[in-house]
């Protein structure tokens, strides 16, 4: 009995004790939950107390993690506002960075830097405008949903409207899509330019090669006359003049009626002693019946003398004698001439020219038939129809000639206009025969003497080298390199103010040199004679033209 009554005070007063345990334990865990609960909505209400007086938008960084925070245990639609501040504070230093470019870039760009600014403007005035702060920024209670949907919906908008001009832009900051926009525009410029280039080329050789109206007019109005007055033209007998070898003899080849009577007038005025100059003019026989009505009703001055005849007269000029002609009747060689596309004729800019049919004409290879036409002379002056002449030449026949048959003004300087620019020295027979820094001389005014040229076979010479070049191999074209093969060591050179050339092709030739020569060429596309002429030279050819010449006004020269 004893023992279970001690017992049972034993277990009575241990329950006790572990109940009032308990008890104190758990006060204690109460009073230390609640005073951290108190520290923490102290905290909170400091917090939220400082952030009411931050700006619009958050620039430092503390405030900006703060803001976040309590965004983030507080309200859902205060986080969505920040994400919203967030873009919009990422596209302002996105604008502002392009905006700072573009003043480095200055003037070029100066519209999108205006953009540029006045975008980053408008985001911090979106933000500063009172129903946003108020409702959003300043609100010490619920932020406003409306306003937030507002404020987002200008706030993408304008989000939209940077990201499309700074796409637009973008070309104008990415270097490396500049330098490869600018090789794609070079490219293309360049197929424009070199497109253009064959048109201006080919334009010219057609604007420079074709026969003006007011010519063509000249010519038909005077086979006109001759047609309806028979009478007054009728041929002459040959003068003896025209065979006097103790006279000035001239030889012209041409077409172009006002172009010999400039050449014959310009002479005849400048001539010390007229009467002793001697003009032997051949035409095709288009135009033979012109030539002679025109120097019948102008009949040359100061008691010079005219013959005009037709190539045609000349019987050993034909295919079995002369190479040109024979080279004519080839289809291939008439192909290369006298095609007329005009694509075709401009695959080669550079040598467009040559492809002239001028070349195979026999007016152009005249020259160098000179001693077979002129059986009787000893000497002969050539001329070309776009010259002027402003001395007496009478001195010319008077020259030592040094046992050379041409004599020439030379055209080369520097490295330019030598023998390997005219002749492929890359064909042995040029190659073995000839130097390739030989000075090049000029066709145009040229005296030769017949006797000599006689004696040295050069005609043979110059057939030899024609036939050579039939497939083109030796030279491209014309008469010039052939002229430098056939007188490759026959041509004594020329004091330069005997012959100024260049009038045609260039405008920097000095009016000194111009007035100091005896004779001025209008070699080149610009003759004198069309529209294309250059106006500082025009004049130096204008004033040998006969404008009182009834058919030279109803035919509208304009000159």
């Amino acid at each position: 009995m004893a023992v279970a009554v001690r017992g049972s005070r034993v277990g009575g007063g241990s329950g006790v004790g572990s109940a009032l345990r308990n008890f104190f334990s758990y006060r204690i865990f109460v009073s230390a939950m609640l005073s951290l609960l108190f520290i923490v909505t102290l905290c909170v209400l400091f917090s939220s107390n400082g952030s009411q007086h931050d700006g619009v938008i958050l620039t430092s960084g503390n405030t900006y993690v703060q803001r976040t925070f309590q965004a983030l245990n507080s309200d859902p639609i205060k986080t969505r506002l920040d994400m919203i501040q967030r873009q919009a504070v990422d596209h302002i230093a996105l604008v502002n960075a392009y905006a700072a470019y573009a003043r480095n870039l200055k003037l070029e760009i100066s519209r999108q830097l205006k953009m540029f600014d006045d975008l980053a403007s408008n985001f911090g005035d979106l933000q500063k405008k009172p129903n946003y702060r108020s409702a959003l920024f300043e609100s010490d209670g619920p932020l406003d949903e409306d306003a937030l949907r507002q404020f987002e919906k200008e706030v993408k908008d304008k989000i939209k409207l940077a990201r499309s001009l700074i796409a637009e832009a973008k070309e104008s900051y990415d270097n490396q899509l500049k330098i490869q926009k600018l090789k794609d525009t070079i490219f293309a410029v360049n197929e424009l330019l070199v497109k253009a280039k064959k048109n201006d080329a080919f334009s010219s050789l057609i604007s420079a090669k074709s026969t003006p109206k007011s010519l063509h007019c000249l010519s038909m109005r005077l086979m006109e006359e001759r047609i309806n007055h028979p009478d007054n033209y009728t041929d002459e007998a040959p003068k003896p003049e025209f065979e006097d070898p103790t006279l000035f003899h001239y030889a012209l080849f041409s077409d172009n009626v006002i172009a010999v009577a400039v050449v014959v007038n310009s002479t005849v005025r400048n001539a010390n002693e007229p009467w002793k100059h001697v003009f032997h003019v051949v035409t095709d026989k288009m135009n033979v019946a012109a030539m002679k009505v025109w120097f019948k009703m102008k009949p040359v001055e100061r008691g010079a003398h005219v013959e005009i005849r037709s190539l045609e007269e000349y019987s050993f000029l034909n295919s079995s004698y002369v190479p040109v002609l024979r080279q004519l009747e080839n289809p291939t060689l008439q192909k290369f001439y006298f095609e007329n596309s005009a694509e075709n004729a401009t695959k080669d800019v550079n040598n467009m020219k040559y492809r002239n049919p001028k070349y195979l004409s026999m007016l152009n290879h005249l020259r160098f038939y000179l001693p077979e036409m002129f059986p009787k002379l000893h000497r002969i002056l050539f001329l070309d129809d776009d010259v002027v002449v402003q001395k007496d030449l009478s001195a010319l026949w008077s020259i030592d000639m040094d046992g050379k048959v041409n004599a020439a003004v030379e055209t080369c300087f520097g490295s330019f206009h030598r023998y390997g620019q005219y002749l492929d020295f890359s064909n042995p027979y040029i190659k073995s025969r000839f130097n390739p820094k030989a000075c090049a001389w000029a066709f145009g005014m040229n005296m030769f003497d017949l006797d000599e040229w006689r004696r040295q076979q050069l005609t043979e010479q110059y057939h030899f080298w024609q036939n050579l070049n039939e497939d083109r191999s030796l030279w491209k074209s014309g008469t010039l390199p052939a002229g430098l093969v056939t007188f490759y060591s026959s041509t004594k050179s020329l004091d330069k103010s005997w012959h100024v050339l260049g009038l045609g092709f260039n405008p920097s030739i000095s009016m000194d040199e111009i007035n100091n020569a005896a004779v001025i060429h209008f070699n080149g596309n610009m003759k004198p004679w069309l529209d294309i002429a250059m106006n500082q030279y025009k004049q130096l050819w204008t004033k040998y033209v006969d404008f009182d010449m009834i058919f030279v006004q109803m035919c509208n020269f304009g000159m």
